[in-house]
């Protein structure tokens, strides 16, 4: 056995299987994310609409679009108005060893003229750098309320490895998670397409499952911000993140599905 198949093996004893591959052999467990939360309202349509609200009523038809559905087990991050630390939030998530971990937000602009013009949907998975000013400029505002340095690690170097192992396989199912849901919240809603993005959003840094964060659209537009706090617009987007994590599942049961044997041709006299 080579050194690298020794440690990824150690990794799938310590950390459990990847979560796509358990995905396979079991309803599906989730974790939805509502965003901010208690004092931490986020971002405000012109006529007063909390981020806040509108990412927990959203994530609340998430919740019921997936248990529905996909008979799926959904756990929410918090599921009223109260404040929660985004380091708890990335904890509550692992103890659940979840399959999927959804972060549901609302986007805005800082000044008038672009709040007047720039609206759309906009989904991200993790990468250490943004990639644009725009990604970097979302992931700036959601961390807002991160803690301002991160405690040193107490992992061994090894441990280390053997995390980074088992994460990888859930970094590269974050990347189609955002594809499949970011095309079906397009297809559903008709909202302009400002792309799947990557940024490194706290939130996302951790869990140790397919991540990704939705911003649903720009509250700080005056007609998008409207559209997001209205039902008929709420249900849209959520049947079509449920509809996007449905087509993901699908395609990760599928990959891991156990193969055929393989039956060996008699031999030749």
């Amino acid at each position: 056995m080579t050194l690298r198949s020794l440690v990824l093996a150690s990794a799938l004893v310590l950390f459990g299987l990847p979560a796509s591959s358990r995905a396979a052999e079991r309803p599906a467990r989730i974790v939805v994310d509502p965003g901010h939360g208690g004092a931490q309202e986020g971002a405000t349509s012109p006529s007063g609409l909390l981020e806040k609200d509108i990412s927990l009523q959203i994530a609340q038809r998430v919740r019921e679009h997936l248990e529905k559905e996909l008979g799926a087990q959904v756990l929410m991050t918090r599921d009223e108005d109260q404040s929660l630390p985004l380091p708890e939030r990335v904890e509550f998530s692992n103890k659940q060893r979840p399959d999927l971990f959804l972060s549901i937000h609302c986007n805005a602009m800082p000044t008038k003229r672009t709040r007047a013009r720039v609206q759309g949907l906009e989904t991200y998975f993790l990468s250490a750098s943004a990639s644009n000013a725009t990604a970097r400029a979302a992931a700036d505002r959601e961390n807002a309320e991160a803690p301002t340095s991160r405690g040193a690690r107490g992992d061994s170097t090894l441990a280390f490895i053997l995390h980074d192992l088992a994460r990888t396989e859930a970094h590269q199912d974050s990347s189609r998670l955002a594809y499949a849901i970011h095309q079906k919240l397009v297809a559903a809603t008709g909202g302009s397409d400002r792309g799947v993005l990557q940024a490194p959003f706290y939130v996302l840094n951790g869990v140790e499952a397919p991540a990704v964060l939705i911003e649903v659209g720009y509250l700080s537009h005056p007609e998008e911000g409207a559209r997001l706090g209205r039902p008929e617009h709420q249900e849209k987007l959520a049947t079509a993140i449920a509809e996007g994590v449905r087509g993901f599942l699908a395609e990760v049961r599928k990959r891991d599905a156990p193969k055929p044997a393989q039956v060996a041709a008699p031999a030749t006299p």
